[in-house]
């Protein structure tokens, strides 16, 4: 696969019946979808589980989404999705970025940033990174 950077965290995905919409295709807000899956399933990879981050009272809330859509999936198709940490400011934020790849012909579908803000999960207010997270976190990041 050629990913816009090294060593990516990937889940694979299949594009379901209920993920089409009136045009025939992938539904944008399905793209999203997958965003967030592959958010926690790298999360949990890395041991920050939803589990751990209740027990710390802390959790990385979107502050922001850009998604680039650049060809639509269809029912049935295999996808890869990637997902990098780019950016880790060690106080209260991190950004990652993702890679849609449709393996059969090589094509990206989307390119995705999403920067996140740590909160406090009991008031919603924002919160600096435990020590855990900037270390986890940290070590799983790469140059963007």
């Amino acid at each position: 696969m050629a990913w816009d950077l090294p060593d990516p965290f990937v889940i694979e995905l299949v594009v379901e019946p209920s993920a089409i919409d009136e045009y025939d295709h992938a539904n944008n807000g399905e793209y999203l979808r997958w965003i967030e899956r592959v958010s926690w399933a790298h999360s949990d990879a890395l041991g920050l589980t939803l589990e751990r981050y209740r027990e710390l009272d802390r959790g990385m809330a979107v502050h922001r989404h850009e998604l680039d859509y650049l060809a639509p999936a269809f029912e049935g198709d295999r996808l890869v999705l990637a997902t990098w940490i780019i950016a880790d400011d060690s106080r209260l934020t991190l950004t990652r970025r993702f890679q849609l790849v449709r393996p059969v012909d090589g094509r990206t579908l989307l390119k995705a940033r999403t920067r996140f803000a740590c909160i406090e999960l009991s008031s919603g207010r924002p919160r600096r990174l435990p020590e855990e997270y900037r270390r986890i976190y940290g070590e799983a990041a790469v140059a963007d």
